[in-house]
């Protein structure tokens, strides 16, 4: 049979039980969650598989698994890891670059394909050979000098030098099938025909900007999962999702607008499920380049020589942005002001970070002293919908900086249309958010030095370079002993914010709210939405 024949085989199996005709089962009502959410943004089902967080974190996992899960259970604590196709997994005592993985047993595809060790030496090879990814997982496959499969059910993997993040690397990396995918195209992930994993829901549909479908895995290892078909709408407008909920047409949403958390919370047929987030909401400037596509003087001319490469300067525009007042105002107490570039629920954060300034008379003398005493002028380009008051976060800022003498344009923009503007280098200096669970991940994924071959810095849309950073945060990637590493991370946070590398506005919380007497959500703080985290009351 031909992996064309079993895609549609799978695909045909998926749309009967989606239509209610799948034996014994059609015979109940089908328990159906349905679901609002904001990630318009995800192009198309390769956002999956094939590479890009996005499509990953909000669509990816319910059908798709790695060796290691993200353990998104706890809303008290940032992910950790759990097994996944890996039952177990161990570091050699002897040579920390080698960890042999036990893979668990009688795990099939959607379509029935057994699952084998071929398929994960297959599916990491193939991550650095994918072109235009909106979010590569190059990083995560870098470090690994080569695949060993001693027998069936065990992968050996050898790493180039130590890392101490490999587990935690190849929970974001999705596995496929050798046979199933070592000749599907990009068409075909596009149009769902390739969208067949181990996980415990099978895709079904797709639409563009408007939904995703997909219904239970029968069979799948971990058990049997709550909803027999679970349909993700796409609703960028918050309003409007919440109007979805409040109207019956959904049972759950993300991303509750921040003005509607008490007044949601306090309606007896809703819950609220609200966390904290590892998130952080930050600029990053363009420190890198003269000029700058984005700054003029005050006449609208462009300027030679770019003022954002002058530290000073950063710093100025760090000065005078008033994170308090923007949490206590614009987010109504839904966040906390970030001092460096990872949330207090993250580990190996920096200790004893003094608090963030606002100091407008500083930031003025900050930039007399780098020779702009008049400032100058500058756009700032922010998502719309990305996260909760986005658009008047930017504004915020945009207010601040005119106070200090720069003129401040806010451009906002869908975020899709953001990222991929930003990762041409078109921008100045824009404004998004970073996820994750390890600092050291963090500052390797969006601070360090861009390098292909290492596959370091690939969120470095600016391409910022420190080597005063880059030395101890490569080192800390390196050190198996923990308080060595948590120190090295420290150092290299530390020098980085100094720096004004990126400029950390504040911490996320993140709302999910759906009907009290159908689904409960486990509220993770990595900031996911799926059907994995929802159970029913």
């Amino acid at each position: 049979m031909t992996w064309k024949n079993r895609l549609w085989g799978a695909a045909l199996s998926a749309a009967l039980m989606a239509m209610g005709i799948a034996g014994a089962e059609a015979q109940q009502q089908p328990k159906t969650l349905r679901i609002a959410m904001t990630a318009t943004d995800v192009p198309t089902t390769t956002g999956m598989p094939n590479n890009g967080f996005e499509g990953m974190r909000f669509l990816g996992y319910p059908v798709f698994e790695s060796l290691v899960l993200w353990d998104l259970s706890r809303a008290d604590q940032v992910a950790g890891i759990k097994p996944g196709l890996a039952e177990r997994w161990e570091q050699d005592a002897n040579d920390p670059r080698i960890w042999r993985f036990h893979l668990r047993r009688g795990v099939t595809f959607h379509d029935g394909t057994p699952f084998t060790a071929e398929d994960i030496a297959f599916s990491y090879a193939r991550v650095p050979g994918i072109t235009n990814s909106p979010g590569p997982f190059t990083p995560f496959v870098r470090s690994i000098a080569a695949i060993e499969i001693p027998e069936p059910r065990r992968v050996l993997i050898r790493t180039k030098e130590p890392n101490p993040f490999l587990d935690w690397d190849l929970s974001n990396v999705m596995i496929l099938s050798r046979s199933l995918h070592a000749s599907a195209t990009l068409a075909d992930f596009n149009a769902g025909r390739a969208m067949i994993g181990t996980g415990a829901y099978r895709h079904v549909s797709y639409t563009l900007g408007e939904r995703h479908e997909i219904t239970r895995h029968p069979t799948y290892w971990g058990g049997a999962q709550p909803w027999d078909r679970v349909v993700t709408r796409f609703i960028s407008n918050a309003g409007a999702r919440v109007a979805t909920l409040l109207s019956g047409d959904v049972d759950l949403i993300d991303f509750v607008p921040v003005q509607d958390v008490q007044r949601l919370s306090n309606d007896a047929r809703l819950a609220v499920f609200g966390v904290a987030s590892n998130g952080t909401a930050y600029l990053f400037p363009d420190a890198a380049r003269d000029p700058s596509p984005f700054v003029t003087d005050k006449q609208g001319r462009v300027l030679e020589r770019n003022p954002l490469r002058d530290a000073r300067v950063r710093r100025a525009l760090s000065l005078a942005i008033n994170r308090q007042g923007i949490v206590d105002r614009l987010l109504m107490g839904q966040g906390m002001p970030a001092e460096q570039f990872a949330a207090p629920a993250v580990t190996d954060r920096a200790p004893d970070m003094p608090p963030p300034r606002y100091d407008l008379d500083q930031a003025r003398s900050l930039l007399r002293e780098a020779g702009y005493p008049d400032g100058f002028r500058i756009t700032l380009h922010s998502p719309n919908g990305w996260f909760a008051s986005d658009t008047d976060v930017a504004q915020a800022i945009a207010q601040g900086w005119t106070r200090i003498g720069i003129e401040t344009r806010v451009e906002v923009l869908p975020p899709a249309n953001l990222f991929t503007r930003a990762t041409a280098r078109e921008f100045s200096m824009f404004m998004t958010t970073y996820t994750s669970s390890i600092a050291a991940n963090t500052l390797r994924q969006v601070l360090m030095t861009k390098n292909n071959e290492t596959g370091a810095g690939p969120f470095n849309r600016q391409h910022y370079s420190n080597p005063a950073m880059d030395a101890p945060l490569a080192e800390a990637l390196r050190t198996m002993d923990t308080n060595r590493r948590n120190a090295l991370t420290a150092q290299a946070m530390r020098i980085g914010i100094d720096d004004a590398g990126v400029i950390p506005i504040f911490y996320l919380k993140v709302s999910w709210a759906g009907i009290r007497n159908k689904v409960k959500y486990d509220a993770s703080p990595s900031w996911y939405t799926n059907a994995l985290l929802a159970s029913p009351p």
